[in-house]
């Protein structure tokens, strides 16, 4: 063991309310505080041309103008941006982020989303075509995930249900406060704790903080998947839910539902599947004789997904989708007022007014595409990947990490790869980096099945790691921050950066 990594064994065991203590000391001394902001600074200031491509060359309104400007001029300046930025998507240099992007898929559901832009859920008596097409979508991707043509006939105890939501942070959001009202409701807990791995999305994180859950998160194992015997030691008493990836978002890899949900179900506490990234590819891939193991309502035990329809779906950004095993649990997302001055109010997510248009536009994508449609897109997705795959395999400083289906994910034991990532970003790539370990991913969409663009990504990688083995460190760029990132153990510092970077964006 290095003394870094003694160091971080050490930091682990310390209780986390020492360590914020520290911080504050460290961040109450002026020097330390100096320093600190000069090294954010210096950060900051290498990113923020990235972020602020456009200042100087169109007007920028820190207030309403006096007078209000002309439609067309608007729309001119609007789809002039626009044409900026569309060629990185699609033309395939993005990790995720763009889906589908054609422009004849593009285009319709642009025309839906118009036909349909006053289209209110929250008033469903004024737009009743609203509920139709949100109660469509749940019964379509738990038919897809699990649940069968049985469902229709099933018990309410037994029937999967759902809600459409704004996204997979919300769909995850509600799922877990239903967990935690259920316990406290039927057994008193009051200090409820949520079990997941690592590499479990960030928003079980946002959850933790929103809603009072003690997240027990536990190191997967050496093949980056759950370990599934240190996840079963973590329950406790007051435990509410288990949760499992299918698949994670660093590594595109399945955790082994299965077992999980065999054991919450022993137990009799929830199992939540967060399949917001590959509830509309696994199926799919399950068909085409893909190895992926069953993830999904076929599995006892599982009591909570959650898929997303703006993603492998297909729909536009804004919708995903939350599915319950029961209507019991569901009703313990809902909201409701009874004695408000106002009248009786009641919402099934978090928002109350909500964008119908997305949702017809997620009804009519799921519907255009059907299950042919579907099968096809994985088809190519999975071709691409293998494609993708093979051209990391022959790049000797890299190694892949795992055996996705539809994400190709890769480290290096000689290279910084964060200076890998610049250098592909140089070269137009806009590709996601990883964190503890140091690694780089690319999720594989329709984008990369185009001709040519699988192998422009093994031809640049390759000259990127050229460039980072025959050159010295640059400055600027995302490695020194995923640098500062990996190597200080106070992660309240950290933090403290990413809220500046998050102050930059509302920079004028």
């Amino acid at each position: 063991m290095t003394l870094k990594s003694l160091g971080q064994d050490l930091l682990n065991r310390v209780d986390p309310r020492l360590i914020a203590m520290t911080e504050r000391a460290m961040k109450s001394i002026p020097f330390v505080r100096a320093r600190l902001e000069k090294e954010y600074g210096s950060m900051l200031g290498g990113l923020e041309h990235s972020l602020r491509p456009y200042a100087g060359t169109v007007e920028s309104y820190s207030k309403l103008p006096e007078q209000g400007r002309s439609r067309d001029d608007l729309l001119a300046e609007i789809e002039g941006l626009a044409a900026k930025e569309t060629p990185r998507w699609r033309d395939g240099f993005l990790s995720g982020a763009v889906y589908n992007g054609d422009a004849g898929h593009v285009a319709f559901m642009n025309r839906v989303y118009a036909a349909t832009s006053q289209v209110n859920p929250l008033h469903s008596d004024v737009w009743p075509s609203a509920s139709k097409y949100e109660a469509e979508i749940v019964s379509m991707v738990a038919d897809m995930l699990g649940a069968g043509p049985q469902n229709v006939s099933a018990s309410r105890e037994e029937q999967i249900c759902g809600a459409v939501t704004s996204g997979g942070t919300e769909s995850i959001l509600l799922a877990m406060k239903a967990y935690r009202d259920r316990a406290r409701t039927e057994r008193g807990i009051r200090r409820p704790e949520m079990v997941v791995p690592s590499t479990a999305h960030a928003a079980f994180d946002k959850a933790s903080q929103y809603f009072g859950i003690k997240m027990k998160r536990v190191p997967v194992g050496p093949d980056f998947v759950a370990d599934v015997k240190k996840m079963k030691a973590a329950v406790t008493k007051n435990t509410v839910v288990i949760v499992a990836s299918a698949p994670c978002f660093p590594y595109g890899l399945v955790d082994s539902v299965t077992e999980l949900a065999a054991f919450a179900k022993k137990r009799r506490i929830g199992c939540h599947v967060d399949a917001c990234l590959g509830g509309f590819v696994l199926p799919w891939a399950r068909r085409l004789g893909a190895p992926v193991e069953a993830f999904d309502f076929s599995v006892p035990g599982v009591t909570s997904m959650s898929a997303d329809t703006h993603k492998y779906g297909y729909a536009a950004k804004g919708t995903s989708v939350v599915l319950y095993r029961g209507h019991e649990l569901r009703s313990h997302q809902y909201y409701t007022v009874t004695d408000w001055p106002g009248g009786l109010y009641f919402s099934p997510t978090l928002a109350g007014s909500r964008p119908g248009a997305l949702s017809a536009a997620a009804w009519a994508a799921m519907v255009s595409m059907g299950q042919s449609g579907y099968l096809d897109a994985t088809k190519r997705i999975l071709a691409t990947t293998e494609q993708m795959k093979a051209g990391v395999r022959g790049i000797p400083e890299l190694e892949l990490i795992g055996e996705s289906v539809f994400m190709v994910a890769f480290r290096s034991t000689s290279l910084d790869v964060y200076r890998v990532l610049d250098e592909m970003g140089k070269r137009g790539w806009n590709l996601n980096g990883l964190h503890r370990p140091a690694a780089v991913h690319l999720c594989v969409t329709l984008r990369h099945t185009q001709p040519g663009v699988a192998e422009r990504f093994v031809t640049d990688l390759k000259a990127a790691v050229a460039e980072v083995k025959g050159s010295p460190a640059s400055s600027g760029g995302m490695a020194p921050v995923y640098g500062m990132a990996g190597t200080m153990p106070l992660k309240g510092l950290v933090g403290d950066f990413l809220k500046r970077y998050l102050d930059l964006l509302y920079k004028v």
